[in-house]
């Protein structure tokens, strides 16, 4: 009977120390495991989500502005359409460049560029109260990614006449010959400039950011919102974290305390997979948009 009181006694205390082998070491799974995993997916933020779409930038194309000697026509009428079909006969003759479709906020833009130099008597691609290309055809709505001007001054016998001086002029030809333009806006007005009666043409030449699509706003806001999730438990690991190394392994609650802690970072694991998988398809979409901006 003593015998077996003893054996008893050694059995109780072999569970006992057996109970507290294992909750050590289920401690120390905890803190590598679960806290690696919080640590690995810190990392995984600050390269993931750091400059996530580049700046577009955007460029403009003015070659300095052509004045052309010529005798004043009082009867001639030179109409906008007909000046384009030129511009885009010339894009067809040298080398089949697609036409360029009429664009009326390039349009406005170029009837108000001609407007102000015959108001203002300048020739110039900046305005004296400094306004640019890029900014006018912005301020008419045109967002665009690539945007050029030609401007012309003098007095001509026709639309053809017009083009072609634009076209012997390298800078403008270039304009004009653009294979990355889509978009074309004209005005051609009459005027008195410095004292003489003189045709103003403006041709406004745009690729619009439209062209290109942009990355997804919804998906963004999505990835934004659950990185909030996440950063509000990571706080919420933290905390069961500290409530388990201020607590004894003889803690009644100790084993569910670590249970609730290895849920939740296995609920932040499962979340940071997630979004990692939505910014991976949302930097494909900055990349397919950005080759786009440039060309590629």
């Amino acid at each position: 009977m003593y015998l077996k009181r003893i054996i008893f006694l050694i059995l109780i205390f072999a569970v006992v120390m057996i109970g507290f082998y294992f909750k050590d070491d289920l401690l120390k799974q905890y803190q590598y495991l679960g806290w690696k995993s919080v640590d690995d997916f810190y990392e995984f933020k600050e390269m993931g989500l750091n400059n996530l779409i580049s700046q577009v930038k955007k460029e403009v194309f003015a070659p300095s502005p052509l004045k052309i000697d010529g005798q004043s026509q009082p009867k001639i009428i030179f109409l906008q359409s007909k000046i384009i079909e030129e511009t885009n006969f010339q894009r067809m003759q040298n080398g089949n460049l697609p036409a360029l479709k009429e664009n009326e906020k390039l349009n406005q833009a170029a009837m108000a560029k001609a407007t102000d130099m015959f108001q203002n008597q300048y020739f110039d691609h900046i305005s004296p109260s400094g306004v640019g290309p890029g900014d006018l055809v912005q301020s008419y709505g045109y967002q665009y990614i690539i945007t050029g001007e030609n401007l012309i001054l003098g007095n001509f016998f026709s639309e053809k006449e017009i083009v072609q001086h634009w076209m012997n002029s390298p800078g403008h030809r270039e304009n004009i010959l653009n294979n990355r333009y889509t978009e074309i806006g004209v005005a051609i007005i009459k005027g008195n400039y410095k004292g003489e009666t003189v045709w103003i043409g403006v041709q406004e030449f745009g690729y619009p950011l439209s062209a290109c699509p942009e990355p997804s706003p919804v998906l963004k806001d999505q990835i934004n919102y659950d990185q909030t999730r996440l950063d509000e438990m990571v706080m919420q690991i933290e905390q069961r974290k500290n409530q388990i190394e201020n607590s004894s392994p003889s803690d009644a609650a100790y084993g569910q305390m670590i249970k609730d802690y290895n849920q939740m970072v296995k609920e932040y694991n499962n979340l940071a997979e997630t979004v990692k998988n939505l910014i991976l398809q949302y930097n494909e979409q900055v990349n397919t948009f950005n080759s786009c901006v440039s060309g590629k």
